[in-house]
């Protein structure tokens, strides 16, 4: 086998160790300088040709391997797809790398502006070039996205195929950017933006080169679709999730506010209360929950402790009251007792119920009306203990109308027995009494014993003979009657109540002060008693009559009383008022009425001097010992009140009067 040349050993050492092509001239210019022959020459000339282009054809696939293995990267980038800005900034870079450029960019499509603007940069140094917005047909890249067809320049700045301008020119200047190369960035026949590599000096771009960047360009437009298809999905996902969870959220509140209606209807059909609806509402709803009558008083609290709840059928207390504290907001219950908001707050709350036939919130605080028509029953107040949706606020005005529904259920009821019961009381005081037996057997089917001792209350209220106010007092004396097995009717425009009991007096002022604190005004009430047996209860109640007219003559509206506690004065006002009603005031000013002005003027004590003459029997000396006077001084008063009655005042008829006047002025003024 023949030897291989000494020349080509040469010239392989110089490929196996990748040497630069002005090392191929070495072995050349050795023999040259050794005076080597001309075919020595021609021989190492040809050899150092063919080492070249082995060593161009070895530098083609070291590239090509490179771009593959970049584009094999850039698949794998986008099989694992989880940022787009990511993903793009390494396409870039590794255009930047591949073509060897100073820098690479890529621009996308703005379909609303109808422009083109800079989305990533790799290599870039200057600011104004990164936020460059490129019009349609404008510059190299305007025009790539305008035409889809890759184009690339040498010298951006001389040449003149493209559409410079001020923006542009001055983004790339100060960039300093001279060789440019752009391509299309497709999806399907449509441009979505522009892939570029760029230099700072001139240099032309190779087949090969736009051939790779339009590869990356490919898969840019890939990653961006993905990246779009995948936002998409996960919306669509998300929108499907937040879908199924509320159809899950409405689907329990349909089935709670299901179960809340059957087990309101259940207690509706079974005959139950407000207090079983209210604590079935608690149950389904939890929080705390208050049912107040049209007075505002208290009929259930149900959620609360001990502490933190109002006494049922106490009155619905306002701020500043003992052991409430006022809120703006707060709640309706606190830890240390009920927490009201200001009444305002609630009026205003309560009007809009009604107003709307809806629940409504005010803070913490949910209102619901309950009214049958135009009618006010009351209303539901519910302090709930989480977030509330639309399905717990249906719940809550479905609860207000099954409470209207028991509440005229109730009062129909109440109304029916307490015309039975005032039929009764009606027979027994509005004419003569014939079957006393039949009126007991009456009486002991309504669970009421005429044997028993018992109290005739007559209530003198002259605003309640008609209208709602009369409704409102003779509802609130059933009720409270019944509470006290006793009977409650009207009579002459007056409420009569027979209560069980021996203590007119107390009774009377108890009826007057709770009847008064309902209807929002004074109420006088007068009572007599205890009596038993048809025939006693009957003339009971003529005395209770007259000792309410009798407080009423002596101005005493808004107390109440017993006959026995006004003794004669009381009985004598009641018997004249059957023929007529007596000017008590008439009579005052025309018996003592001089007397009275005189001690009103002059601060002086005639009227006690009277009494006390009077009281003493007409002794000078025990009268001025009880006023603590000398008798010169009682008989001094006593002349002056002869010259203003007149000398007879002492005489025995006249003197009856001015006794009388006397009391009646005393009983007049003392209101206790």
């Amino acid at each position: 086998m023949r030897a291989m040349p000494s020349s080509t050993i040469r010239f392989l050492e110089l490929l196996e160790r990748e040497a630069a092509p002005v090392e191929f001239e070495g072995p050349l210019v050795q023999a040259r300088s050794r005076g080597a022959g001309p075919d020595e020459i021609a021989e190492l000339e040809e050899a150092k040709l063919a080492a070249l282009r082995v060593r161009a054809l070895l530098e083609r696939r070291r590239r090509r391997e490179a771009e593959l293995s970049g584009l094999y990267d850039t698949a794998g980038d986008l099989a694992g797809l989880r940022d787009l800005d990511a993903v793009l900034h390494a396409i870039v870079h590794r255009a930047r790398n591949l073509l060897g450029t100073d820098i690479a960019y890529l621009t996308m499509s703005d379909d609303a502006a109808g422009d083109v603007y800079m989305r990533v940069t790799d290599g870039s140094v200057s600011a104004r070039f990164q936020r460059l917005r490129l019009p349609l047909g404008a510059g190299l890249g305007g025009l790539v996205a305008q035409t889809g067809t890759p184009y690339a320049t040498a010298n951006y700045p001389e040449d003149r195929r493209f559409h410079h301008t001020g923006e542009i020119d001055a983004g790339v200047g100060e960039e300093g950017l001279v060789a440019i190369l752009g391509v299309p960035l497709r999806l399907g026949s449509r441009v979505i933006g522009v892939l570029y590599a760029a230099n700072r000096s001139e240099r032309p771009f190779a087949r090969e080169e736009v051939s790779l960047l339009v590869s990356l360009a490919a898969h840019a437009a890939v990653a961006i679709d993905t990246a779009r298809l995948l936002g998409e999905t996960q919306t669509a996902l998300s929108e499907l999730s937040a879908a199924h969870t509320k159809i899950s959220a409405h689907s329990a509140s349909v089935e709670r506010a299901a179960a809340a209606h059957d087990r309101m209807t259940a207690l509706v059909l079974r005959g139950g209360g407000v207090e079983e609806v209210a604590a079935a509402v608690t149950d389904v709803l939890g929080g705390r929950l208050m049912v107040l009558d049209a007075d505002g008083r208290t009929l259930a609290v149900v959620g609360t402790d001990t502490s933190g709840s109002l006494a049922q059928g106490a009155p619905l207390p306002g701020p500043g009251q003992p052991g409430v504290r006022p809120a703006d907001a707060a709640g309706l219950f606190g830890p240390d007792g009920p927490v009201l908001p200001d009444a305002a707050i609630v009026a205003e709350a309560l009007a809009t119920s009604r107003a709307d036939g809806r629940a409504v919130r005010r803070g913490g605080l949910w209102f619901a009306a309950v009214v049958a028509g135009a009618e006010n029953l009351g209303a539901l107040v519910w302090q709930p203990k989480h977030d509330t949706g639309h399905a717990d606020q249906q719940i809550l005005e479905r609860a207000a109308l099954v409470t209207a529904l028991l509440l005229l259920f109730r009062r129909t009821v109440a109304e029916a027995e307490g015309r039975v019961r005032g039929e009764l009381l009606d027979d027994l005081i509005a004419r003569p009494v014939r079957d006393p037996e039949s009126l007991r057997a009456r009486a002991r089917r309504l669970n009421v014993d005429l044997d028993r001792p018992h109290v005739l209350v007559c209530v003198d209220d002259a605003a309640a003979t008609s209208g709602p106010a009369r409704q409102r007092a003779v509802s609130w004396a059933h009720t409270f009657a019944g509470t006290h097995a006793g009977l409650a009717a009207t009579r002459d425009g007056r409420v009569v109540l027979m209560v069980p009991g021996t203590d007119a007096g107390a009774l009377a002022r108890s009826v007057a002060r709770e009847l008064g604190r309902v209807l929002g005004r004074p109420v006088t009430a007068g009572a007599a008693g205890p009596a038993t047996d048809p025939a006693g209860l009957a003339a009971a109640f003529k005395e209770a009559d007259h000792c309410a007219s009798a407080l009423a003559a002596l101005g005493r509206t808004g107390d109440g009383a017993s006959t026995a506690e006004l003794g004669f004065v009381g009985l004598l006002l009641g018997a004249v008022r059957e023929g007529g009603d007596p000017d008590v005031t008439r009579f005052l000013r025309d018996t003592i009425g001089s007397v009275v002005d005189y001690d009103m003027r002059r601060g002086t004590a005639l009227v006690k001097t009277m009494e006390c003459y009077f009281g003493t029997g007409g002794s000078l000396a025990r009268a001025a010992e009880q006023l603590h006077v000398h008798v010169n001084t009682v008989t001094q008063r006593l002349d002056r009140v002869a010259q203003l009655l007149g000398a007879d005042w002492q005489r025995p008829d006249r003197a009856l009067e001015v006794q009388l006047a006397l009391r009646l002025h005393h009983l007049r003024t003392d209101v206790s």
